[in-house]
């Protein structure tokens, strides 16, 4: 019930103003020391969702099929950490991985980790991020620090090859099939996907890599999950195919 002048106890044009006031969204915490890192996501199981960013298919009803097979997977793993959806700095879209990602997290009511590239890789990543229900947000170097101090420079270097051989043969495939080779930017986003999967199970021990289509587009960044496991970054038992 509104009141009417006569009986509101403050002007109309304070109750107007109230009535536009709005809870400010609160801002991610930024992890920039690797031991807070570590010891943040460890008290988590990390959720990475991977798909393409030109999907149009409705993303609720991607996200319901991908929530539903997720409940299925950890009820019968009897799962003890709360779960934190780790996004990539996708910036929010209509549909596509973006908006699928969100409604994921909107129907499992958990929160997210943000990991962005670096400034001097791509500068506007950070900027365009979608940052709903994000609590923490790091940089692609602070997970690369993660594995070089789990392992060494060889690893990372190890990782960084295949990315560039996996590319290389990308490229090859695409202009024998009269197609424009891979963009630049492919490589760093790629190594972004790669490294923070290698770096978030290095810390909790655990994850899950949900993927939002079932015939992966051979040209895509998701496609380079193929290095990830092909290096034993993760096992297979660790992605979830979409079903």
């Amino acid at each position: 019930i509104v009141a009417s002048p006569s009986t509101s106890s403050c002007p109309p044009h304070h109750s107007k103003k109230s009535k536009r006031m709005k809870v400010p969204t609160p801002k991610p915490k930024l992890l920039q020391d690797l031991l807070i890192l570590k010891a943040t996501l460890q008290q988590y199981h990390p959720l990475v969702i991977e798909g393409h960013t030109k999907d149009i298919r409705n993303p609720s009803i991607v996200a319901s099929r991908i929530v539903q097979n997720l409940q299925t997977r950890w009820n019968s793993q009897k799962m003890t950490k709360p779960v934190l959806l780790i996004s990539q700095g996708d910036p929010l879209k209509e549909r596509g991985i973006s908006a699928i990602t969100r409604n994921v997290g909107v129907e499992l009511g958990i929160k997210r980790f943000l990991v962005c590239l670096d400034e001097d890789i791509f500068p506007p990543h950070t900027k365009n991020a979608d940052r709903h229900d994000v609590i923490y947000e790091t940089k692609y170097s602070l997970m690369v620090d993660m594995i070089r101090n789990h392992h060494d420079e060889t690893f990372i270097h190890n990782i960084e090859e295949a990315v560039d051989e996996e590319l290389y043969l990308k490229n090859k495939r695409s202009m024998e099939q009269n197609q424009q080779p891979l963009a630049d930017w492919y490589r760093d986003f790629a190594l972004l996907q790669e490294v923070t999967k290698t770096a978030v199970k290095i810390a909790a021990g655990e994850f899950t890599l949900a993927h939002t289509v079932d015939d992966m587009e051979e040209f895509s960044v998701t496609s380079f999950y193929s290095v990830g496991v092909g290096l034993g970054l993760y096992e297979k038992d660790d992605i979830l195919p979409y079903f």
